[in-house]
């Protein structure tokens, strides 16, 4: 057991401080009608993407979500949602250096960490800091927060729950679906497998699989639903007798089991998910 297993065992309760929060910080986060966009750079970013998804569906404005080095700087946004576990990622501080002018909410788990001094409202989460390298429970614990401003309760049981079930079988392969909010969540789940374990693993919005990616999927590899799949979808993976994995639970909490999966996949290759290879807690460029 490494710190890693900690961190994820602490998410329950991680979101329900982070919807608490989320009362104590409402002037800071966008309002209804604002046109806004939500910005990272890895995980974050898919956080980025799962919330805009939602702000959107929520019927509150407009919302995108950009990598930070890809976003576009002659578009006009009433706010940014920055979203940066370090606080000290070359990419973000360069955007909220270059976008000076536009109110932003930077979500951060340092306090003192400069980006929170380039925004004009920082929001801290530093009770879901990690040691890890691998993000866990600062990704969910900002999606808590910004899901509960969007007015909904954070998943704490069915992430109770997703600690406690079983881990699907080992595979070679997994591919991750999801949908709306939930395509940034996918991204997330293969990101994870990838950074803790060196996974082959891919992810794609769950319409979009038959398109081609369904071709690689056969007895031996996994397809991992975040959320309803589409009509139909069910029985086209189940032909290629691929494993279908799927559970009723909110897709924040699945992306739970997901943690606990890569991790074991890490052990089971030899691999420390407490030092994974090649990287690094923060992107800083000289």
């Amino acid at each position: 057991m490494g710190f890693v297993d900690d961190e994820i065992a602490s998410q329950p309760e991680c979101w329900q401080r982070a919807a608490e929060l989320a009362k104590h910080v409402e002037l800071a986060l966008p309002h209804r009608g604002q046109r806004v966009a939500a910005i990272g750079c890895g995980t974050s970013w898919f956080v980025a993407q799962a919330y805009a998804a939602l702000r959107e569906a929520a019927g509150q404005g407009e919302t995108d979500a950009f990598a930070a080095s890809e976003f576009p700087a002659a578009r006009h946004y009433d706010r940014l949602v920055v979203i940066t576990r370090s606080g000290t990622t070359t990419e973000v501080l360069d955007l909220l250096t270059r976008a000076r002018e536009t109110p932003s909410a930077t979500l951060t788990a340092v306090a003192d960490a400069p980006a929170a001094g380039l925004t004009s409202d920082p929001v801290v989460l530093d009770f879901a800091d990690e040691r890890s390298v691998v993000q866990t429970r600062f990704a969910t614990s900002a999606l808590a927060l910004l899901r509960a401003h969007l007015g909904s309760h954070p998943p704490v049981d069915d992430g109770r729950a997703a600690l406690e079930a079983p881990l699907p079988a080992p595979v070679e392969q997994v591919t991750f679906l999801g949908s709306g909010w939930t395509w940034g969540l996918a991204q997330e789940a293969a990101l994870k497998c990838r950074e803790a374990a060196g996974l082959w693993v891919e992810a794609y919005p769950a319409m979009e699989y038959r398109h081609g990616p369904i071709a690689i999927a056969q007895p031996g590899r996994a397809v991992w639903a975040l959320g309803p799949l589409p009509d139909g979808l069910t029985e086209d993976i189940e032909r290629t007798g691929a494993t279908l994995v799927r559970s009723d639970r909110d897709p924040q909490a699945e992306l739970v089991l997901v943690q606990r999966f890569a991790v074991e996949a890490a052990r089971q290759r030899a691999l420390d998910p407490d030092h994974p290879r090649s990287l690094t807690r923060s992107v800083i460029l000289p």
